[in-house]
């Protein structure tokens, strides 16, 4: 689990992938791809809160995606009885750490383009990968 933490971690402060992607790739990843790895690129418009917004963090985005790689469906009409008691989970957990799920009031004490506001989002993202790890081992 930490490894993929880290990795998570990594790829963003390396600045290869943002939040959102990040969780996703490692998750993706971890499950054993059952998107293809270019899928990676349906992360790419919630960084910053969804395409610069401010609204839902994008780590917290990317990871409720990443739960439904295992527990989403595919087809219409098919049942997911656990994705969104997960996605509820995973949601709980965030604001218990974070207090709010909007990426412009999880930063707004840091000035956007600091060290430290990339700092704090670099947490978030491997705090949610984590997360998302454990409730993906919950009741397999």
């Amino acid at each position: 689990m930490s490894d993929l933490k880290l990795e998570a971690e990594e790829l963003f402060r390396s600045g290869k992938f943002f939040c959102s992607e990040a969780v996703f790739y490692v998750i993706n990843k971890h499950l054993g791809y059952p998107m293809p790895e270019d899928a990676v690129r349906t992360a790419s418009g919630f960084p910053i809160g969804i395409g610069r917004t401010g609204c839902v963090c994008g780590a917290l985005s990317g990871g409720v995606m990443a739960l439904g790689l295992k527990f989403g469906r595919s087809k219409p009409g098919d049942q997911a009885p656990k994705i969104l008691e997960k996605s509820r989970e995973l949601t709980e957990r965030f604001k218990a750490r974070f207090t709010h799920t909007c990426c412009r009031e999880i930063t707004k004490a840091v000035e956007f383009a600091s060290k430290s506001r990339r700092e704090k989002c670099i947490t978030i993202t491997g705090a949610v990968v984590a997360d998302v790890l454990e409730l993906l081992e919950e009741n397999p």
